[in-house]
């Protein structure tokens, strides 16, 4: 499953994203986005998890949780037009 994790503070690193998310289960790979000329954080993330079921119970518990000062916006992601 392809999650998106959206309002995430710009300090946040890829490897606690993984340590969050493999409370649920098993992560495939995580991606913060970056701005391409700054290299900064643009506050938002894609996670992919092995399983669906983690997948989802993950979204369910932390969809709009506070981490680190900001609520999360996590979601399933839609695939691209």
């Amino acid at each position: 499953m392809n999650i998106y994790v959206g309002n995430l503070n710009y300090r946040v690193k890829e490897t606690d994203l993984q340590q969050v998310m493999e409370d649920y289960g098993a992560v495939t790979s995580v991606k913060i986005i970056s701005d391409r000329e700054t290299g900064r954080s643009k506050g938002f993330a894609f996670i992919e998890m092995e399983d669906d079921n983690a997948g989802s119970k993950a979204i369910a518990e932390l969809n709009g949780a506070e981490y680190m000062g900001r609520t999360m916006v996590v979601k399933e992601a839609r695939p691209r037009d």
